[in-house]
């Protein structure tokens, strides 16, 4: 069974910019990871297609292991993060607003069956969405800093 959850963001910097501090797995996207996430470990790469990387996640006071494979189909829009162990998809779209500013949707998509799939399908998009409006509101903070506190934040 098919099972998808998502947020959507007004973030108030450039689509490029945006895009480009999601992409880089080493120096900025760990900086604006709610606390459900941990332990995330860039393995290879380290900005964008062919980046690995791994981390724990924790829903419902359940911790499950992820590993993941970074492609870009649409440099500099799409981004997406593989978890071939999941059955799992989480893609990341960056596209400039009227404003100036960008939308930022994040979308994950899974499959899980049985009971577990009825449960995950009940419970998990809620709980999913709100960790993702949470990233997306932490994001937007964090694209707001100015260089001289980001340089100083990645010292």
């Amino acid at each position: 069974m098919k099972i998808s959850a998502s947020a959507e963001r007004h973030i108030h910097a450039p689509a490029g910019r945006v895009y480009e501090y999601i992409r880089d797995f080493r120096e900025h996207h760990p900086k604006f990871l709610p606390p459900q996430f941990s332990d995330f470990t860039v393995e290879s790469g380290g900005i964008g297609a062919g980046t690995m990387h791994s981390f724990k996640m924790t829903l419902g006071g359940r911790t499950t292991e992820y590993r993941v494979r970074v492609g870009e189909p649409e440099p500099g829009r799409v981004l997406i993060e593989s978890a071939p162990a999941h059955c799992m998809l989480t893609t990341f779209t960056v596209d400039p607003d009227i404003d100036g500013g960008s939308i930022v949707r994040i979308e994950t998509v899974w499959y899980s069956g049985g009971l577990q799939g009825a449960v995950e399908r009940m419970v998990a998009p809620r709980m999913l969405r709100r960790v993702y409006e949470q990233e997306l509101r932490l994001l937007d903070r964090y694209v707001r800093q100015p260089k001289a506190e980001l340089a100083s934040a990645a010292a």
